[in-house]
């Protein structure tokens, strides 16, 4: 592979620039519009005039989490506990719904002070309409780099004695967690985080930041696209902090990739097929995980040809879109495969892992236009910003940043049709 010297996906983002809040109404934000190499601007309620009436639009159903867990010891030092991604049990639903305890690949701030030994945490809170006091207990197992395994325990103790019925992860985060806004934002999360950093379809619990291309949406544009006959279909990928790590390496091919979860209905792959050639995704997430469709083909062959239904951990690597051989085969071809494998299975839906790094160079197998939003320097998003529009990304940039538009998360927003 060809040196990718990322000091050349670098501009200027003054501070001011970032959006730290977003706008009162979500659809309003302004929207540049990028086809055949020529940029133009109008607002994201108008989204619908830029996407064909057949097309399929993909959006991430994922919520982010209250990750942020802060413990004070007896001596008043503060440890804050970032859940990352579950270890045990490893499915996001199962660990999110344990009552009992569950293990989490963990961040944690202030480790020093937190050499050995438990750390609780306890709230009184209502859980299922009974009063309580929750008390969750941290343990840490082991330290990989700078990620560690966290053991969470809890338990529900009402004020007159005596525990009450056990409450899920997800609800003891929901109590007692804060939700983790991007830390260029330079502020402390606030209540209205709690709504304006969550899509308005999101439902499936897992994500510590948001797949923030979809805030813009609202019912009213969605229902547009839909009477413009523009269908809709859903996925799941649990975005993780890594989207937040930057390239710090001088030739882009030596970052190593953060590793995300997703899941696919089989409905969805049913729509894909159905609609290729005219794949509208919203945000890179749903790019993503689009795209690494294609290259499961290889890895469920062998499985297929075995009749090998049991379990596997399915896991596209960074750089396999770009091994000899690796483009080969027909999209359709591919999205057929995983087809079959959930028959083999007897799946309704495709889990997997996908560490892909969408950089230049790359072919684009299954989607035709991005909404996203406008992202940091020298990041792996505008990498894959640049790939989709070979090269192009600074006429995108140069305009964005000279017609004020508002940068990051909580920013404007953009629909590019791929060249």
């Amino acid at each position: 592979m060809e040196k990718i010297l990322i000091d050349e996906y670098n501009y200027p983002l003054p501070d001011e620039r970032i959006a730290k809040y977003p706008l009162a109404q979500r659809d309003h934000s302004k929207l540049l519009v990028y086809r055949d190499g020529q940029v133009s601007e109008d607002h994201f309620y108008n989204v619908g005039n830029y996407i064909p009436s057949d097309a399929l639009l993909i959006y991430n159903n994922t919520r982010v989490i209250q990750a942020r867990l802060v413990f004070h010891k007896p001596s008043g030092a503060r440890i804050e506990v970032f859940c990352l991604e579950p270890i045990a049990p490893r499915d996001y639903a199962l660990s999110l719904g344990s009552t009992s305890g569950c293990t989490w690949k963990c961040m944690i701030g202030n480790l020093k002070k937190w050499k050995e030994g438990k750390l609780t945490l306890c709230l009184q809170s209502a859980i299922s309409n009974q009063q309580s006091a929750i008390e969750l207990t941290a343990e840490r197992l082991s330290t990989t780099g700078n990620t560690h395994e966290v053991r969470f325990t809890w338990k529900q103790v009402s004020p007159i004695g005596g525990d009450l019925e056990g409450a899920s992860f997800a609800e003891i985060l929901d109590q007692l967690g804060e939700l983790p806004i991007p830390p260029y934002l330079n502020r402390a999360s606030e209540e209205s985080d709690k709504t304006t950093y969550q899509t308005v379809y999101s439902r499936i619990k897992g994500s510590v930041a948001a797949p923030t291309a979809g805030l813009h949406f609202t019912d009213a544009v969605l229902n547009d696209l839909r009477q413009r006959g523009v269908q809709t279909t859903e996925l799941t990928l649990h975005v993780g902090a890594g989207t937040f790590q930057p390239v710090k390496t001088a030739d882009a091919n030596e970052h190593t990739m953060h590793t995300e979860i997703i899941a696919v209905p089989r409905k969805a792959i049913e729509d894909i097929l159905a609609h290729l050639g005219q794949i509208v995704a919203v945000g890179t997430t749903s790019m993503r995980t689009l795209e690494s469709l294609y290259f499961f083909k290889p890895i469920l062959e062998p499985l297929l040809q075995a009749q090998d239904g049991t379990e596997h951990v399915l896991h596209i690597d960074q750089f396999a879109p770009y091994q000899p051989g690796a483009n080969d085969y027909t999209t359709r071809e591919a999205l057929e495969t995983i087809l079959r494998y959930l028959d083999m299975t007897h799946q309704d839906t495709l889990h997997a892992e996908t560490q892909i790094m969408i950089e230049p160079g790359y072919t684009f197998h299954l989607v035709d236009q991005l909404i996203t939003n406008f992202h940091q320097p020298k990041s792996t998003l505008l990498l894959l910003v640049s790939a989709f529009v070979k090269g192009d990304w600074h006429t995108i940039y140069d305009y964005a940043l000279s017609h004020d538009f508002r940068f990051l998360s909580y920013g404007d927003s953009s629909i590019i049709s791929k060249l």
